[in-house]
């Protein structure tokens, strides 16, 4: 039922733009509402995505359970999505479900890219993809680059170690090596740089020695092997690990909350006015219905959904302007 209501929200804003193009001139001749239309296309973030009929998404194929590329799937054959896009089939993964959903509710279809993560999280996509739902944390520092929306989960950041080693507490690391993928938020927290707004960070490990990867999974699996001694991840992917077989635990002790949001580039050459609050408006329905809560489930085996519910995203102070 909600979901009906969702994408009833997105006609409506459809119907909006066409009222406004028809409006705008003095006569209501089909040539001047496709003009006017086209107007708002070229410079309108959301009006652009409704009239392209795409909604244009970055996804990571090795991300399990986050995302992932299907074997063997079969391509949407009258797609919309460009010869270097993902069609729907062609990816799963709790994010890109959420992804789907949105594009779901905004009546356009989803395709998906594959950027690298430090290309989501360092901005200036060039239009190049719309959205990131990449399981990426609120912070003060992407904040600089990227809008970040109404967050889809909330999930505990953990220290992961061997399974037969002592490490018991956080602070059993101090001065020890611990991985963190590169550009994200638990590199930020054992430099001590990292700020949420609206949530309080308490520094649990001192002096680490810091090892940077690309991405968690030959991460962890440099851990399995001996050489690090600790790895700081979210708990879903540490617990991916340990399904794929790595002899790892995770320290119960969490090292700080982060609440998972999608992202958006500041720098985009259109105004992402409407875009940005029709896209909060879709993942916080998507939260309070449950619908989100029954992805995490399905994906995780755990609902990290409904905590992210709760966040104010007003304790930003996000303010989206015009390019």
């Amino acid at each position: 039922m909600s979901r009906v209501r969702i994408s009833s929200v997105g006609l409506i804003a459809v119907l909006a733009y066409v009222l406004a193009a028809c409006s705008s001139g003095s006569t209501s001749s089909s040539q001047e509402t496709a003009t006017s239309t086209l107007g708002g296309a070229t410079t309108d973030k959301l009006a652009a995505i409704l009239a392209r009929g795409t909604l244009i998404l970055s996804t990571d194929p090795v991300y399990p359970p986050q995302s992932f590329a299907v074997k063997g799937a079969t391509r949407v054959t009258d797609t919309k999505c460009a010869a270097n896009e993902l069609t729907a089939p062609e990816v799963d993964g709790y994010d890109a479900a959420t992804g789907k959903l949105v594009a779901e509710a905004l009546g356009v279809e989803p395709c998906f890219v594959t950027p690298t993560w430090t290309e989501i999280t360092g901005g200036n996509w060039g239009d190049r993809w719309d959205l990131s739902f990449g399981s990426g944390g609120i912070n003060a520092d992407r904040m600089t680059r990227l809008y970040m929306t109404q967050p889809y989960y909330e999930a505990p950041q953990s220290f992961f170690v061997q399974e037969k080693s002592t490490y018991q507490t956080p602070a059993d690391l101090d001065g020890k090596k611990i991985g963190v993928c590169i550009g994200c938020s638990h590199e930020l927290y054992l430099k001590g740089e990292l700020e949420v707004p609206g949530v309080e960070i308490v520094q649990k490990v001192k002096d680490p020695q810091i090892v940077g990867f690309e991405s968690e999974p030959p991460g962890l699996q440099a851990l399995a092997d001996g050489k690090i001694d600790a790895f700081l991840l979210s708990e879903p992917v540490g617990m991916e690990g340990i399904n794929q077989g790595l002899a790892l635990r995770e320290i119960h002790e969490p090292a700080f909350p982060l609440y998972i949001g999608g992202f958006m580039d500041k720098s985009s050459s259109l105004d992402e006015r409407a875009f940005v609050a029709r896209i909060n408006e879709i993942v916080l329905a998507l939260t309070t219905d449950g619908t989100l809560a029954t992805e995490s489930e399905k994906y995780f085996g755990v609902d990290y959904a409904t905590a992210a519910g709760g966040f104010d995203l007003g304790v930003l102070g996000q303010e989206v302007t015009a390019p």
